[in-house]
């Protein structure tokens, strides 16, 4: 039989952390100051259990924050290997001082891991030293973007975007929440597409694409990215509660930024532009116990 809804507090939050939100290359000065010029790294905890989605420059800053408490194991899940989600690796200070294993895992490579092209991308000539020469072991897992991996006790969810070269997305599960991780995309015709509104289905959050205006989508088409209104446009077909709108246009100040979200709450309240820094606690919700009658 089952027992009365009870809250379960040994599940623990589902946690959302931005540390890099930028796309395609960093931005610097003071205009970009309140919501960071880092590109793609995205911190997400499952109760105890920690992951890292991308690890451009806000890799590093993910690192240097992790070095007062850093997990025998660290797992990174790869939307893709573009430069912008890749570029913090070689700087992540745990690994520097080899305090912990790092495993990634990359599904948009047919089945292979991201190895080979890792070696080649942080070796001579166009790095110092390869990634072998690090003191922290590194293993690294391919797996085809659809597939479902698992953690021990946890399970992601995969699903392939529409980007030039593949990408994945990845949709965590906990405590009865939904986080979704949609980047990057180029929304297609029609859309939403069927199987993202499923995908995406009554997520808490889905943070999504938001590279371009739709003024600027008709001067990048075919680039791979999307924009905040097709994201809106996905929520609201899979009843999604709010979205964050990531991979900022490198040139978008705050003040474009801060332009950007007053639409966005406008249309959606509850949306936002993602911050560097910026930190979501989801609570589990309630739970249905199992109990066997003695």
């Amino acid at each position: 039989m089952f027992a009365p809804a009870v809250d379960d507090p040994s599940v623990g939050n589902l946690t959302v952390r931005f540390w890099g939100a930028r796309g395609s290359f960093p931005a610097t000065g003071t205009e970009f100051a309140r919501f960071g010029g880092n590109t793609s790294c995205v911190e997400i905890r499952l109760g105890d259990r920690m992951f890292i989605v991308d690890a451009g420059s806000g890799f590093i800053k993910a690192g240097d924050a992790l070095m007062g408490n850093v997990p025998s194991r660290i797992d990174i899940l790869f939307s893709h290997l573009h430069h912008d989600h890749v570029s913090g690796f070689p700087f992540f200070a745990p690994a520097l001082a080899g305090h912990c294993g790092i495993r990634t895992y990359c599904g948009n490579l047919g089945g292979e891991s991201a190895q080979n092209a890792l070696d080649a991308m942080f070796s001579p000539p166009l790095f110092p030293v390869t990634l072998a020469a690090f003191p922290t072991r590194f293993e690294h897992f391919g797996f085809k973007a659809g597939e479902t991996l698992r953690f021990g006790d946890a399970e992601i969810a995969t699903c392939p975007l529409f980007h030039p070269g593949g990408a994945t997305g990845y949709r965590f599960d906990h405590g009865g929440r939904r986080v979704c991780y949609i980047s990057d995309i180029e929304h297609t015709d029609p859309w939403p597409a069927s199987h993202l509104v499923r995908f995406c289905k009554g997520a808490d959050l889905v943070i999504y694409d938001s590279m371009y205006t739709t003024a600027e989508y008709a001067m990048f088409k075919g680039w791979g990215h999307s924009t905040w209104n097709a994201g809106l446009a996905l929520c609201k077909a899979a009843g999604v509660s709010r979205m964050a709108a990531f991979h900022h246009y490198p040139l978008h100040n705050d003040n474009d930024l801060d332009a950007i979200e007053a639409e966005i709450a406008a249309a959606s309240p509850g949306s936002f532009v993602a911050r560097e820094g910026q930190s979501l606690v989801f609570t589990p919700k309630m739970v249905l116990a199992n109990a066997i009658a003695g």
